[in-house]
């Protein structure tokens, strides 16, 4: 076996299976001749097929669909929803369907066709076979309307003569059945002979002896009906004429003959020679052959019988696939009323003289010859059916069937002679949009036969392609202050669909106010004129939207930068810049930062500031804004500066902008209360025991040379009215009684008085000794001077009479110091020494604090190594009595005949408790105002600089107190300059400034200077003033 023959063979095995799930097969038997409309069958009924997909559980609609070929008159009709089977009007017509051939109850007319179901998910090939029952709608017919037959004188009596039968187009029941002789004249009977085919010949029998002299000729009627319903017949008329005698008639040797010649036999082939013999001589031995009546005429044509010879031959091309069986009937006659007969069966054998037939149906309706195709139907999509076939019988008509080309298709076998076009892959418009391919068949003779049909399928395109843009992100750069409609670039995509599929229009999506894009050209132009300082990037989409079904689109983002212009000048935060800074800041530190921004980019920012008109007091950094001092702070020398600052960027041309700056100098709390009076610590006040409650009977007043808060005054009895016999109010200074003296009461009282002012960050402070006699009169005031200075060996937190009775009398003191004469030299002894170590105490703590002012105000490291090194031999005080006041007596002479203004230390536990200072809460040491807006914020956002720390400059030696301090970066701020000493601010506008109203003050301790003494005094003539003048009201 060579290798087509095995391919061969593999092809064969292939076509021969079938598919039973999708192949299914339904016989109908119907009656010829029905009307329009009249229901066969139901397919889904009679093959119980489901509405449900057993895979997905899922109902659908099938579509029943008749696969007939173009052209074709459709004899049956199915409804497409239903699946019912209905007659057309094209009427069924048995005899027309199966002319030229014999059926009978064994071999049934039909007719054959194919049903699909769709969709694909639900598809099978339904092959229904209709068998077309007879009606009786044909009347028998005989040969000729007039028959003549030819009787010898001298036939017997019931000798028979064959009549030439009726033949009708109906079979079974409804064919000829009955012969009927019409005026027989009685010399003439009728006789019927069915033959073993079940065909019925009629015979004439003669009843009664012939002369020819007598009568020649008889004339009648022989009728023909056949079985059906309603019955019908017809008539022919008979003619017998009554001839000379001939007593024998023919013989064949064999009354039944078969012979088998092939399909290909040339004319002239001979086919059979038939030989009959006759007993008489002469004229009636001689034989004559002919066809019998029943013979077909077809056979006629196609064999030619010799009627001397009796031999048969080919006269026309035989078809074995037209007729492979004929049945001659050959008379041989010798001119007797009765002809012998022979029946010959002629066999034509196949040869393999015709090629396979193809018989293409499409299930997709093609147009002019092509099918149409969705690059989006599925796998296995339907296309045509496809039934090869061929008329060879054997191996001559075994046919095998393929696609001759690879494809996306391929034949799938459903029959054993059907198959299903269908698609094998997935269709794609963009990669081939057009298939031409042969289907062939062919039969396994020798040599082999093909047939080929050829297929054109278009794929209609779908628009399953996006369009793409050529970059997914533009980018795109345009400067500021440009003309409207100004061109940008040309946006672009492609699309792999065609047509309409293909056709592309643009569109801009949100945030793209700015810009206009043509939707057919995708040229994108500015709508508006760009400011790079209101908005520098622009980012939006372009959407690309085919216009198939559905539409598809893609999306691309556009990026545009827009370019600076020097086109903005530089901008302070503020037109007018404040700081405020403490009178003790040191020379070259850091008093505020000047914010300024520029609106535009790169070096067109670039900003540098410069001082306009300052005469060198401050110093600015050009770049980072950092103002520092190029002066000492002396508030009451200078409490501001204003002066210019200016900025230009660095653009071309540059731009620039001034804005002022001012200054302040804030008071810082440095003074202590300096007390007016009473004059002295030596002083007393003559109390009465009349004295009212309610009345003042000292005063206090004390002048603090600070400004705001700071020179705020607190009165506060801190010691010496443990019986609550006074009262100090704390803002006026007066002492007034709060109940009337008893007896008891007399004597000499000492009040300390703690005078704090309300400075921030801490509060200072002085005490005063103010001393009250309670009597009705002072008569010797030596004595009464001589108990206050024996009151300075009292501690302050101890009353003077807690020890031993008040002095209450001089007669009482008297006795006293009668009956202790002895021990007073002893005591006078201790109570000297003890003073002499006060004083000694009091000097060497005034020294240490001036030592430790001294390096608050220029550290040294040697000054610390010393002092610790004295910390270390200097002891610790055992009690709180060494805490005294030291007071030097008031001599008439000397220069500092003045009050007494020394500091007064407290104990500490009696500071706590008595001294009342003023609590500012936690505060950061800055030299801004509490209530100033935080502008740091704006400026590390803001500023073109970068952020940096201001570290506190080494101090330097001035006349003032020297307050070190770390300048913080918010402190860019404006304000009134007593808005921060007084803690609070009522103005709306923290921008403002306001008026700096300050008093008079002492920086410094010790003797007053004369000017500031007046000043001093002056407003103590004020508040007596004032007092007097309510006293008398």
């Amino acid at each position: 076996m060579d290798l087509r023959d095995f391919y061969l063979l593999a092809a064969l095995i292939a076509c021969l299976r079938l598919d039973s799930a999708i192949a299914q097969e339904l016989i109908y038997t119907i009656r010829e001749e029905l009307p329009e409309n009249v229901p066969i069958g139901n397919i889904p009924k009679d093959l119980n097929i489901s509405h449900i997909n057993a895979a997905t559980g899922t109902s659908a609609s099938l579509v029943y669909r008749l696969v007939s070929k173009a052209g074709d008159a459709p004899l049956v009709k199915v409804s497409s929803s239903t699946g019912e089977i209905f007659t057309t009007s094209n009427r069924i017509d048995r005899e027309k369907l199966c002319a030229g051939a014999s059926y009978d109850e064994e071999n049934e007319c039909f007719f054959e066709l194919e049903v699909v179901i769709l969709p694909n998910d639900f598809f099978r090939l339904i092959k229904i076979k209709i068998i077309v029952k007879d009606t009786n709608d044909n009347a028998p017919m005989f040969p000729s309307p007039v028959i003549n037959i030819s009787i010898p004188e001298n036939t017997l009596i019931n000798s028979r003569f064959p009549i030439p039968s009726a033949t009708d187009p109906d079979t079974g029941f409804n064919g000829v059945q009955h012969y009927e002789l019409l005026n027989g004249q009685s010399v003439f009977g009728l006789d019927i002979v069915e033959t073993p085919e079940g065909e019925k010949w009629p015979q004439l029998i003669v009843q009664q002896n012939l002369d020819r002299e007598q009568k020649d000729t008889y004339v009648m009627k022989i009728k023909v009906e056949d079985g059906g319903t309603p019955q019908k017949s017809s008539t022919a008329i008979l003619q017998i004429t009554v001839s000379d005698v001939n007593d024998n008639r023919p013989v064949f040797k064999e009354g039944q003959v078969e012979v088998h010649i092939p399909e290909n036999a040339p004319v002239g082939t001979s086919v059979i020679q038939l030989h009959a013999t006759d007993a008489d001589i002469g004229s009636n031995a001689e034989i004559r052959y002919i066809f019998g009546a029943q013979v077909a005429p077809a056979t006629k044509r196609l064999f030619a019988l010799n009627n001397t010879t009796g031999l048969i031959t080919v006269q026309r091309s035989l078809d074995r696939e037209e007729t492979a069986i004929h049945k001659v009937t050959v008379l041989a006659s010798d001119g007797s009323s009765t002809p012998a007969r022979a029946t010959v069966t002629i066999n034509v054998t196949d040869v393999n003289d015709n090629p396979p037939n193809i018989d293409l149906r499409y299930i997709i309706s093609p147009i002019n010859g092509t099918v149409y195709l969705s690059e989006k139907d599925p796998v296995n999509t339907k296309i045509a059916l496809i039934t090869v076939s061929d008329k060879d019988t054997d191996v001559n008509g075994k046919v095998i069937c393929f696609i001759e080309r690879e494809v996306p298709f391929h034949l799938k076998a459903v029959y054993d002679n059907q198959y299903l076009l269908e698609t094998s892959s997935l269709l794609d418009y963009e990669g081939t949009k057009e298939f031409s391919f042969k289907i062939v068949a062919s039969d396994s003779g020798k040599p082999s036969l093909n047939q080929t049909a050829l297929v054109r399928v278009k794929l209609e395109d779908e628009n399953d392609n996006p369009p793409i843009f050529n970059q997914p992100v533009i980018e795109l750069s345009v400067s500021e202050n440009n003309r409207r409609g100004l061109y940008l670039t040309t946006i672009s995509a492609t699309d792999e669909d065609s047509g309409k599929n293909a056709d592309i229009v643009y569109q801009l999506g949100p945030n793209a106010s700015f810009f206009d894009l043509d939707r057919k050209t995708g040229v994108l132009t500015a709508s508006r004129v760009f400011d790079r300082e209101e908005q520098e990037r622009f980012i939006f989409t372009v959407t690309a939207r085919d216009n198939g079904t559905p539409p598809l689109q893609s999306q691309a983002a556009v990026i545009v930068t827009v370019l600076d212009e020097n086109d903005n000048s530089p901008k302070f935060t503020h037109n007018h810049f404040q700081f405020f800074v403490s009178e003790n800041l040191p020379k070259y530190s850091t008093v505020g930062v000047i914010t300024v921004t520029d609106a535009d980019a790169g070096e067109n920012k670039a900003v540098t500031l410069s001082i306009l008109n300052d005469n060198d007091n401050f110093v600015l950094d050009p770049y980072s804004g950092v103002i520092k001092s190029n002066v000492s702070f002396d508030r009451e020398q200078q409490s501001s500066y204003t002066f210019d600052v200016k900025a230009t960027d660095g653009g071309q041309p540059p731009r620039s902008s001034t804005a002022k700056v001012t200054i302040n100098v804030m008071d810082v709390n440095d003074n202590s209360p300096v007390v007016i009076s009473p004059p002295s610590n030596t002083s007393f006040k003559l109390v009465p025991l009349s004295a009212i409650p309610g009345s003042v009977i000292a005063e206090v007043f004390a002048v603090d040379i600070d400004t705001g808060m700071n020179a705020e005054l607190k009165y506060t009895i801190v010691s010496g009215n443990n019986k609550g016999l006074f009262r100090i109010d704390p803002v006026t200074g007066n002492i007034t009684l709060e109940e009337k003296p008893a007896p008891t009461d007399v004597g000499l009282h000492r009040l300390v008085v703690n005078i704090s002012d309300l400075g921030y960050p801490k509060s200072l402070h002085t005490l005063v000794l103010v001393f009250l006699y309670v009597n009705d009169t002072a008569g010797n005031a030596s004595y009464i001077y001589d108990l206050i200075r024996r009151t300075m060996e009292t501690p302050l937190d101890r009353n003077i009479g807690d020890s031993s009775q008040p002095y209450q009398n001089e007669d009482y003191l008297t006795i006293m110091i009668a009956i202790v004469a002895g021990a007073m030299v002893v005591i006078v002894v201790i109570f000297v020494t003890v003073l002499v170590r006060c004083r000694h105490a009091s000097r060497f703590k005034a020294a240490q604090r001036s030592k430790q002012g001294a390096e608050w105000m220029s550290p040294n490291q040697e000054n610390k190594q010393n002092k610790k090194k004295k910390r270390k031999k200097r002891k610790s005080p055992k009690s709180s009595l060494l805490n005294f006041v030291t007071i030097e007596e008031s001599k008439p002479d000397d220069a500092v005949h003045e009050p007494i203004n020394g500091t007064i230390s407290l104990p500490a536990e009696l500071e706590e408790q008595s001294i009342g200072r003023f609590d500012w809460g936690p505060a950061p040491p800055t030299t801004f105002k509490p209530n100033s807006p935080d502008l740091a914020k704006h400026y590390k956002s803001a500023s073109p600089q970068p952020a940096f720390h201001l570290k506190p400059d080494t101090p330097v030696s001035v006349k003032k107190h020297h307050v070190i301090q770390e300048l913080p970066l918010d402190n860019t701020f404006v304000g009134g300059c007593d808005t921060l000493s007084k803690r609070s601010s009522t103005s709306s506008d923290h921008f403002s400034a306001s008026e700096c109203s300050s008093q008079g003050g002492f920086k410094t301790k010790g003797p007053l200077h004369t000017r500031q003494m007046d000043s001093a005094y002056e407003q103590y003539l004020i508040f007596r003033r004032k007092k007097h003048a309510t006293h008398t009201d």
